[in-house]
Parts: C-alpha cells; sequence; structure tokens
C-alpha cells in the first residue's frame, strides 16, 4: 500500500444487485488505491448480505457501492440494513449511481445542514 491520504483506510468497493457495468466501480477502485487505501473489490453481481459479510471480514472502514441498474433506493437500504445486523455500525457508505434528475432536484429540496442522511446525490 502506498502512502497517500488515504494510507491508513480499507475500502471495499461492491456492485449489488444485478447490474452487469464495472467500468466506473473499477475506476473508483484504482483511483482509491492511487490514494493509498488497500481496496478490496468483490465483482459484479453481489447480494447485500455478502457485501456486509466481506466488510466485517475484512475489518474495513469504507464500503463504496457501484450501482447503474436503478435500484439504488433498495439496495443501498438492503446494504445499510445488513451492515446493520452484522454489526458495522460504524462503517461509512458511499455511493455511485446513476440518478434520474427529478431525484436530485426533489433530494436538493430536501437537504439541509439539519436533515438526516438520504439516499441521495451530493448537491454541492
Amino acid at each position: 500500500m502506498s502512502a497517500g491520504p488515504l494510507a491508513s483506510k480499507r475500502i471495499l468497493v461492491a456492485k449489488p444487485g444485478l447490474d452487469g457495468h464495472d467500468a466506473g466501480a473499477k475506476i473508483i477502485a484504482i483511483a482509491l488505491r492511487d490514494a493509498g487505501a488497500d481496496v478490496i473489490y468483490t465483482g459484479l453481481r453481489k447480494t447485500p448480505e455478502y457485501i456486509s459479510k466481506v466488510a466485517v471480514d475484512e475489518d474495513v472502514d469504507a464500503v463504496g457501492l457501484s450501482i447503474l441498474s436503478g435500484s439504488h433506493n433498495e439496495l443501498v437500504a438492503a446494504t445499510m440494513e445488513a451492515l446493520r445486523a452484522a454489526g458495522a455500525t460504524d462503517t461509512k457508505v458511499f455511493v455511485e449511481a446513476r440518478y434520474p434528475r427529478a431525484i436530485t432536484k426533489r433530494c436538493a429540496r430536501k437537504a439541509s445542514p439539519q436533515s438526516s442522511p438520504r439516499i441521495c446525490p451530493s448537491t454541492r
């Protein structure tokens, strides 16, 4: 593992669901590796339960989900629940997904500094 801003971090990159497009996940994994992180990539079509098991077994600091199938709401919620059930409540989760413009606008209207975390893209 090389030195960099993420040198002490272990990050799991996963492709939940039936989506078969993994170029984005691989690009993110490479960028994280280049920033110094120890990256574990699960490959395609993994269940939320499998992802949470790997996250716990590998003692990762964060899980990155790449979802282009449009089922991001369900898959993120299921993965978060599986992580909670496995006791990984302090594991950070980030998502790469294709969000329709209507969802982005709706989330931007609801976002506030006091709001709880939402399954929404960054509005910055």
